[in-house]
């Protein structure tokens, strides 16, 4: 019993004290804020035959539909065509911002309301890849992921909590909409509570943030804010093994599944066939079909229990990511497959994802040292600057996000520096 309680201790302190898979974290918001980008970018030509004016779900049809099953989509508010132009880019801009880590709490909640509105305004237009976006914008609210490789984490880092006016501003901006859409009855009582606590929220962290790490209550908002955040992380990890294990068991009952036929049919489909000649190159073998049909069976069904184990789930999830990139190659689903690896981004193990982040700060000073270096007056580096003190050397392995290295050794940080806490 002791050595129980003693394990119990450590969970809980592990649970409450620190936000769990930092890395993990990031890498699943700069993949999901990266996939949504590249979606409105490459439908911008279609966007308002997609969700906007122009589109074949008209805005009676919208209004009927999000009246019956409550979805939120501020796209609904009007239907004239600038405040549709206004959303789009507020979605884009949204993207950008949760891809950089810029101000991240009140980005995703932008972000969320972006991926929100255009899908609920057009519930029919989207596939797979659309609904793992639209859960997935909404789990991101909720977890503290921009500790490392972010804006925030370097700002951080290097000068404390963010003191200029930026956040104030946003934040004031974000509760006059708000307050417009309560006034204007745009919002039922469920979303007007989520975004009220969420807006609620925002000013109390930053009015904590400002009395700096020992004010009082700070203590207790870090502990509330590690416990929502490990809990998101659990249910997308959760979410994610539901994904696989429903699709698998779903293909079993299938009969072109089970004969191992069932990929021979789309790559003969003019839709999901963007290069023909790979798409009948692989059609072809009635061997490597009936392969690929199999295995695709096989890891979804087997990828939960394979967490059990972490090389066998190290190898599952390369194998189910490789198997995204060929479906975004023979299938033509670039959104779907991009969507799906970045929620196999949170299983990711840290030591890979330190290396990666190494690689990306050399490829960074790489294409710094190419570009020329301005050279102000009264600056270390001019020839007439004298008595002028050096600034210190930066660790050659810093973290990308600008936070202090994780270590001599690629591991699992455990200290305040390695996760990039303030």
């Amino acid at each position: 019993m002791d050595r129980l309680r003693e394990r119990a201790r450590e969970a809980l302190a592990s649970v409450t004290g620190r936000p769990l898979g930092p890395y993990q974290s990031a890498a699943v918001r700069i993949g999901f804020a990266a996939t949504w980008l590249v979606f409105l970018v490459r439908e911008f030509p279609h966007r308002r035959e997609l969700y906007g004016p122009g589109g074949p779900w008209g805005f009676d049809l919208a209004e009927r539909l999000v009246a019956g099953n409550h979805a939120f989509t501020v796209l609904l508010w009007s239907d004239s065509v600038l405040w549709f132009e206004t959303v789009y880019a507020v979605a884009v801009l949204s993207s950008v911002l949760m891809l950089l880590g810029w101000h991240t709490r009140a980005a995703s909640v932008l972000f969320m309301a972006g991926v929100l509105s255009l899908q609920n305004r057009s519930v029919f237009m989207g596939d797979g890849g659309d609904n793992v976006v639209h859960l997935m914008a909404m789990y991101l609210v909720l977890t503290r992921c921009a500790r490392v490789w972010s804006l925030d984490a370097r700002r951080t880092a290097r000068t404390g909590p963010a003191r200029g006016p930026a956040g104030p501003l946003l934040w004031g901006l974000l509760g006059l909409v708000l307050g417009h859409a309560t006034v204007t009855d745009r919002l039922d009582w469920f979303w007007l509570a989520v975004f009220g606590w969420l807006w609620i929220a925002q000013g109390v962290w930053w009015l904590a943030e400002r009395r700096g790490p020992g004010g009082p209550g700070r203590a207790l908002l870090d502990v509330l804010a590690n416990l929502v955040h490990n809990a998101a992380l659990l249910v997308i990890m959760v979410e994610v093994c539901l994904i696989y294990a429903t699709a698998g068991w779903y293909k079993i009952q299938g009969s072109r599944w089970q004969d191992g036929t069932a990929l021979y049919y789309p790559l003969g489909l003019d839709y999901f066939t963007p290069w023909p000649g790979l798409s009948s190159l692989v059609a072809g073998s009635g061997t490597l079909v009936m392969a690929l049909t199999y295995g695709t069976v096989l890891v979804q069904v087997a990828f939960p229990f394979a967490l059990a184990n972490r090389r066998i789930k190290n190898v599952l999830l390369a194998v189910m990511m490789l198997e995204h990139l060929g479906i975004a190659l023979l299938l033509g689903l670039p959104v779907f497959s991009l969507a799906m690896i970045a929620a196999d981004a949170v299983f990711l193990p840290t030591v890979l994802l330190l290396w990666l982040g190494g690689r990306a700060a050399v490829l960074r000073g790489a294409v710094r040292g190419l570009l020329p270096v301005p050279r102000l007056p009264g600056s270390p580096g001019d020839p007439g600057a004298r008595g002028v003190p050096l600034p210190p050397p930066r660790d050659a392995e810093a973290d990308p996000a600008g936070g202090p290295a994780p270590g001599p050794a690629p591991r699992a940080p455990a200290g305040r520096g390695g996760t990039g806490q303030p």
